[in-house]
């Protein structure tokens, strides 16, 4: 499965849709970030109840906060009408561009 092919699919998936580009952006926008803070308190757990080793158990359900991440990134791009695999090939130039220029570190966006 390719990007493109598994945002059709997430996209046949929802539940929650009004026809209005605004609240889907919303409300996924929050769910991303509820589910980016699930992930990151596997991190924490990891540190607090792994003895800072990832576990096969833990590594399982990070795997799966990551799919639940993938949808609403899959979700928001389809209301802001980009393919997934766009964002990808816009990502990795920026990514070696930055390297090609020896930006990688630093902030702002436009490095």
């Amino acid at each position: 499965m390719n990007f493109n092919e598994y945002q059709e699919l997430a996209a046949g998936s929802a539940f929650f849709t009004k026809g209005d580009k605004q609240f889907n952006l919303v409300y996924c926008t929050l769910g991303l970030n509820g589910e980016t803070g699930e992930f990151t308190e596997h991190i924490k757990k990891m540190i607090r109840d792994d003895n800072n080793i990832l576990t096969e158990e833990r590594r399982a359900q990070m795997i799966k906060e990551l799919g639940d991440i993938l949808w609403y990134l899959s979700y928001i791009s389809k209301e802001l009408d980009i393919e997934l695999e766009e964002i990808a090939k816009i990502n990795i130039h920026k990514i070696y561009d930055r390297k090609k220029k020896g930006t990688e570190r630093g902030s702002g966006d436009n490095r």
